[in-house]
């Protein structure tokens, strides 16, 4: 480990006057717990899901027949 890391770290230590692994676990806690937010992407677009949508409520049940439809009503012109 760097030594200024380190220096800072027994500075922290002494200041909360906990154990440097303690620290140590503590921060590693945190990071796990962010990539496993970081890793999940719909928890990272989930601000900007729905914000704008459609209006219409059935599109994901009828989404087919709708492209059969047009696809009949092209063949047919």
């Amino acid at each position: 480990m760097p030594k200024k890391i380190e220096h800072e770290l027994e500075v922290l230590s002494n200041q909360k006057n906990v154990s440097r692994s303690e620290i140590i676990k503590e921060a590693l806690v945190e990071y796990m717990a962010k990539e496993k937010t970081y890793n999940q992407p719909f928890l990272t677009g989930k601000k900007y899901f729905g914000k704008h949508g459609s209006g219409d409520h059935n599109r994901s049940v009828s989404y087919k027949s709708e492209i059969k439809a047009k696809i009949r009503e092209k063949r047919s012109d």
